[in-house]
């Protein structure tokens, strides 16, 4: 049985998330990913359990080799791996690999067959395309922050790197696309896209109410600006969950399931539009309900009636929820030293991929040795250039 990506060699220069979590998808389907890190390790090696969570997460399953950009010796083996890939990933500051000679025009012309993807905070052609970028920015920028958060409170950025998170998904399905491409005419390509891209593309209806009406979207906390009760949080006896029961039919639904049946009649509620403006009463009433029960209780009311609702988690909740188990989400590998530990896998199946054991992120330059006798040089030399893996 071959993966879908079976052959298929990725060299990814990437480092922190947008870039190796690409490639790590690109690694869930089969290819054949070296990790290619400076002498010191990449950024993520150098901030603690932040770094150690960021290594874990995307970059199962890859191979390392650590090499120095800055030496002609370090570029020559870059050129190498280049040469005998197919898909060449980067997201290092705008610039550096172009300072390297290692830039998508002078690889592409030199190997017109290879995928070029790059990932950058701003974009490859405004005047901010020179300018670092990390989750943070793209998210002040985009305008994600405006719109988190209390109403009367200051911006609040979404508690996790979602733009960089979403960023790989993103990239990792457009070096897909490229790669179709290339199966049907043998063509490379170039691939670029940007933190502040895809945190743009992330609130498409936000953006489409803003293009319709040129009202701009403001915070709110909880809930949808347009329709009510819609992610609203009711607090329960033990907990609280988030509802959405905004359409004629889910609002009778819930008012008779909460033995309120007359609030679906009521002027105030009578109305999506009615409900959005006479919110606060409607949360008023529904809150009343809810407090009565236990969330298991309230869960068990809404969920088979059809009514959307979800218990609000923390993580040790979410690590133990039955669907989430039986979903495979987390996987245990095993690192470098032989200790296994749990991390997060891929959020999709193949049907023609069996779940099989995988290998933790590489330690650094854990590979060279093995990748320099691939690219044909002596055990002597080898020895010669590299201590404890690292090719100084």
């Amino acid at each position: 049985m071959t993966t879908p990506l079976d052959g298929v060699r990725v060299v990814d220069f990437g480092q922190f998330i947008a870039a190796p979590a690409a490639t790590q998808i690109l690694a869930d389907l089969g290819a054949d990913v070296i990790k290619v890190e400076p002498v010191h390790g990449e950024s993520s090696r150098s901030i603690g359990i932040y770094g150690e969570a960021i290594l874990r997460n995307y970059n199962r399953n890859k191979r390392g080799i650590a090499v120095d950009l800055k030496d002609a010796r370090g570029r020559q083996i870059a050129r190498e791996l280049i040469a005998g890939a197919e898909i060449v990933v980067e997201n290092l500051r705008p610039g550096v690999m172009d300072s390297f000679g290692l830039g998508a025009d002078t690889i592409r012309a030199a190997h017109p067959h290879i995928i070029y993807a790059t990932v950058s905070g701003f974009g490859a052609n405004g005047p901010s395309k020179y300018r670092a970028g990390l989750d943070i920015a793209a998210q002040a920028e985009s305008g994600i922050m405006s719109v988190t958060g209390e109403a009367d409170g200051e911006p609040q950025r979404v508690g996790f790197p979602v733009v960089d998170s979403a960023a790989a998904h993103v990239f990792a399905q457009a070096i897909l696309g490229s790669y179709i491409r290339k199966l049907r005419t043998g063509d490379g390509d170039t691939v670029t896209t940007s933190l502040l891209e895809v945190g743009v593309h992330l609130q498409g209806p936000n953006w489409g109410e803003y293009l319709l009406t040129g009202n701009e979207p403001i915070r709110k906390g909880n809930g949808q600006a347009t329709v009510a009760p819609a992610a609203d949080v009711m607090p329960t006896r033990d907990g609280a969950l988030v509802v959405s029961a905004y359409s004629a039919t889910h609002f009778d639904r819930l008012c008779h399931l909460l033995g309120r049946p007359e609030l679906a009649g009521d002027p105030r509620f009578a109305t999506n539009e009615a409900r959005v403006r006479n919110r606060s009463d409607l949360l008023t009433e529904l809150r009343a309900e809810f407090a009565k029960m236990t969330s298991d209780e309230a869960m068990a009311l809404l969920i088979p009636n059809g009514v959307v609702a979800g218990r609000i988690s923390s993580y040790g909740e979410v690590r133990k929820n039955p669907d989430v188990e039986a979903a495979g989400i987390f996987v245990t590998v095993t690192d470098p030293a032989g200790v296994p530990h749990t991390t997060l896998g891929s959020p999709w199946h193949l049907a023609s991929m069996p779940q099989s054991s995988t290998v933790g992120a590489p330690a650094l330059g854990q590979h060279t040795h093995e990748l320099l006798t691939t690219l044909g040089y002596p055990a002597t030399t080898i020895d010669a250039l590299t201590t404890d893996g690292v090719i100084r």
